[in-house]
């Protein structure tokens, strides 16, 4: 159970420390991050879909499922050339996507301090705080996108930086409460043998 929770611990700061790695980069290298990321997924998506493509076409029995796989093929290759043709498309609901997943990160950090709260830590508020903070930003993402897409991507730079060393706070305080409620159950277990 305990190298369950220090791997648990070593994944969430992991993904922390990444968010933040990511916002600092985001913030330097505006418009070549979302150039890279668009043109990375472009090709992805092209690659994926010319690969459905020359399997159907080489396929011995052209079965239901060989021809669903075509379709997405096909709808994936036109959706990977236009990235790679029209990225500012792409750019344009980057704010919206990056909101969503920072609003699911606010929502995971208040559950956590609901946690906190259950475990008697005293400052399962300031965790609550940081949780709903993280939802307000994300919603800022999401109901008013800025036009300019450099201040976008440093904006969402900014909020995973903030997302990261928040969840790197709340990590570190909820283990250690788990740590400590542990050790009193430990304590009082061997009191109860005593007897």
């Amino acid at each position: 159970m305990i190298n369950y929770f220090k791997n648990l611990k070593a994944n969430y700061t992991v993904s922390a420390i990444i968010c933040v790695i990511i916002g600092l980069v985001l913030i330097i290298w505006p418009g070549t991050s979302t150039q890279v990321v668009c043109m990375v997924l472009g090709g992805v998506l092209l690659i994926y879909g010319i690969i459905q493509i020359i399997l159907y076409l080489f396929a011995r029995e052209r079965t239901l499922y060989l021809q669903g796989m075509l379709v997405l093929g096909i709808i994936f290759s036109v959706v990977g050339a236009w990235i790679l043709l029209k990225p500012e498309m792409i750019i344009k609901a980057v704010p919206i996507i990056m909101g969503i997943i920072i609003i699911m990160h606010g929502l995971h950090n208040a559950i956590q301090a609901i946690d906190l709260k259950k475990m008697n830590y005293d400052r399962w508020w300031v965790a609550l705080l940081f949780g709903l903070l993280t939802i307000i930003l994300g919603g800022i993402l999401v109901y008013n996108p800025f036009e300019v897409v450099n201040t976008v991507v440093r904006v969402i730079g900014a909020f995973l930086i903030y997302d990261g060393l928040s969840d790197m706070w709340i990590i570190s305080r909820l283990f250690k409460t788990k740590k400590n409620s542990q050790k009193i159950i430990d304590a009082e277990a061997v009191e109860i043998e005593d007897l």
